[in-house]
């Protein structure tokens, strides 16, 4: 089988059971933006091998992505992504936060690599969770559980980018710099 099937040159994509969409469509960008999301985490993990605390975190969210990616393309699916996973998202950002010192200042998106690319998945994190919304507010079926972990998601990405920045230290907003 190719990658390329060219059923999509007309501007409109497949969604599981057969049924079609177009591209510009809420659902597929909703789709796109979760999948989005999840190349971050992907490009996060590049430098976060070997730490322990985050690697398996963001593994576990990847897979969880992909299975909110697989409810939405199942117009009508919805409940892979629940309250467990909420509940667990918050344990991780608790847990994380225990090691951290407190804020004190607003932070810019940078630092350590691993910081950086926690921030980008974060924004992207973000853009999903609006997507969803508006395909709430469009009238389609959204799972409250999957626009609550998507904003869960991004705080416990800001938390994990604090902590890869540990060593480098976080970058303070100077307002008026």
């Amino acid at each position: 089988m190719r990658i390329y099937t060219r059923t999509g040159d007309r501007g409109d994509t497949g969604l599981t059971g057969g049924a079609r969409a177009r591209k510009s469509d809420l659902r597929v960008e909703a789709l796109g933006a979760v999948d989005e999301a999840n190349a971050a985490l992907g490009v996060a993990r590049a430098h976060t091998r070997g730490d322990d605390a985050l690697d398996p975190v963001l593994e576990g969210l990847q897979h969880r992505l992909f299975d909110l990616g697989a409810d939405l393309a199942s117009p009508g699916a919805q409940g892979r992504v629940g309250q467990a996973h909420i509940d667990a998202v918050e344990q991780t950002i608790d847990r994380l936060e225990d090691e951290l010192e407190p804020l004190r200042a607003f932070i810019l998106p940078g630092g350590a690599p691993a910081a950086a690319a926690l921030h980008m998945a974060r924004t992207l994190a973000r853009r999903a969770e609006r997507a969803l919304v508006r395909l709430g507010d469009a009238g389609e079926a959204v799972d409250p559980a999957a626009v609550m972990f998507l904003n869960r998601l991004s705080d416990l990405l800001f938390v994990a980018a604090r902590h890869a920045n540990r060593q480098a230290g976080d970058v303070l907003w100077r307002p008026g710099a």
